[in-house]
């Protein structure tokens, strides 16, 4: 199988197909919706569907957004893994964290997704900048948070056991269902994200820090 990501002098190549991008910029569309709380402090209302040219109906079965507006608090999972308390042990603290942080948390992630979709929904630049690359190894770390949650995968051992079922279920010839698409798609952000990993490490121009903190 070829390398999605390959790292280059003037950046990281991206050698996703069109509907592999395609597939990723919604995802990262979706991400952006979960995580949104109402407010907007980055000012950005473009909607996504709309840049990429997609139909957002084309992916609803992947359960990556769970309900509306309604539900992107704090009481679904998903998004209680993508922003982590402060404390386990001290609830009065963690509140206070929670009340300092979620804010510009949520917006940071939002900002990044929107980026990097912008960056992969033109295929006539296959080039990633540095930057841009390092923005999508951190937002296909919060789709792969979100996606474990919803296939209630707690430790690297229920990964692997993922891994093997999906492997299993495809060899079988099982008919898809919800939990084998989002399986699939888990497992393919998954190489993906090692491939990107891998190229950012490789790359002709890495600079002393190989992962520079995204802005």
């Amino acid at each position: 199988m070829d390398r999605p990501f390959r790292g280059r002098s003037r950046g990281v190549e991206v050698r996703l197909g069109e509907e592999e991008r395609e597939l990723l910029c919604h995802l990262l569309g979706q991400l952006d919706d979960l995580l949104d709380d109402g407010h907007d402090p980055a000012g950005e209302l473009d909607p996504l569907a709309a840049m990429v040219g997609l139909d957002p109906s084309g992916m609803a079965g992947l359960g990556v957004v769970n309900g509306g507006a309604d539900g992107r608090g704090l009481d679904d999972p998903a998004i209680a893994r993508l922003l982590p308390d402060g404390s386990r042990d001290d609830p009065e603290a963690a509140a206070e964290f929670r009340r300092l942080t979620e804010s510009g948390l949520r917006a940071r992630k939002r900002s990044r997704a929107r980026r990097v979709a912008k960056a992969l929904g033109d295929p006539s630049h296959p080039l990633l900048a540095p930057e841009d690359a390092v923005a999508l190894v951190t937002s296909l770390t919060d789709l792969r948070l979100v996606l474990a949650e919803r296939l209630e995968l707690r430790t690297d051992e229920d990964a692997d056991l993922l891994h093997k079922q999906l492997a299993r279920r495809l060899a079988e010839g099982v008919a898809q269902d919800a939990w084998s698409a989002t399986a699939a798609v888990y497992d393919l952000l998954t190489w993906w994200q090692e491939s990107l990993v891998a190229a950012l490490s490789s790359r002709p121009f890495r600079r002393s820090s190989a992962f520079p903190s995204p802005p």
